[in-house]
């Protein structure tokens, strides 16, 4: 199947979570599914990751969170978003994400949330959908 759009996604590792292992794998994964695919580095700063997905006009922001922090990291990049007017960059999550966060990364407007074991397919399939 054609996409008419090369979706570019930002892998960001937020904070003090070091275990990128995850991140680069499914960075690897996203790039051979034909996506530009940019990773942040580790311990980014919410501010560092939004200031590099507007440096590099991203589509979506794909945070991998292993820490257990994701409900406040995500609050917090999705009201920078708002703040700065970005709300056409996407976000999702994923990483150690209990099934009882899913709805509330939900809520906040995190476009897809991927705890860890899920497949590759379903991420690439679910991040195209977006466009």
């Amino acid at each position: 199947m054609e996409y008419k759009k090369r979706i570019r996604v930002l892998i960001a590792k937020p904070g003090l979570d070091g275990h990128d292992r995850g991140a680069k794998v499914i960075a690897l994964a996203l790039r051979d599914a034909g996506m530009e695919v940019l990773y942040s580095g580790l311990h980014q700063s919410i501010d560092q990751i939004v200031s590099t997905a507007v440096q590099e006009s991203v589509d979506v922001i794909g945070l991998s969170v292993m820490t257990g922090a994701h409900l406040s990291i995500s609050k917090r990049l999705m009201q920078t978003l708002h703040d700065k007017k970005l709300s056409d960059i996407f976000v999702v999550v994923g990483g150690v994400i209990p099934q009882n966060d899913i709805s509330k990364l939900q809520e906040i407007g995190v476009k897809g949330v991927f705890p860890g074991g899920t497949r590759f397919e379903v991420i690439v399939d679910s991040i195209r959908a977006l466009f």
